[in-house]
C-alpha cells in the first residue's frame, strides 16, 4: 500500500486483493489490480498528491464494475485465442484443426 494511506483504503486493498486471489490470480497479480484500483480511489477524491486527468475523470473502479478488464472482445466478436481457450477448457474434441469460424460454431456463438 502506498504511503499516507488510511485504514479505509487498507482494508480496501487488503479485500481487493483475497477478491483477485479467490478467482485465481497470482498473487502479484492481485496486489497490482488492487494497488492500481485503490490508487485510482484515493485520486478520484483528492487524498493523494498527484492524480493523472484519467485517474480523476474517468469512472471510479467501483462503479466501472470491470466493465474494461478480462476478455476484451471487439467488433468482431472474441478472438482465435479466447475462442481456442474456450474449447480446451470445455474439451472440444478436433479444436486445433479449426478455424475461428469453425470454433465459434463449435461452442455455439
Amino acid at each position: 500500500m502506498p504511503s499516507g494511506s488510511n485504514a479505509k483504503r487498507e482494508r480496501q486493498y487488503e479485500h481487493i486483493k483475497k477478491s483477485a486471489k479467490d478467482r485465481g490470480e497470482s498473487t502479484g497479480r492481485a496486489e497490482e489490480i488492487a494497488a492500481r484500483t485503490v490508487n485510482k480511489e484515493r485520486a478520484q477524491s483528492g487524498e493523494s498528491k498527484t492524480a493523472s486527468r484519467t485517474s480523476t475523470q474517468d469512472k471510479s473502479p467501483s462503479k466501472r464494475g470491470g466493465q474494461r478488464s478480462g476478455n476484451r472482445q471487439g467488433p468482431q466478436g472474441p478472438t482465435y485465442d479466447q475462442l481456442y481457450e474456450e474449447a480446451r477448457r470445455r474439451g472440444v474434441h478436433g479444436r486445433s484443426s479449426m478455424n475461428k469460424g469453425e470454433l465459434r460454431q463449435a461452442l455455439g456463438k
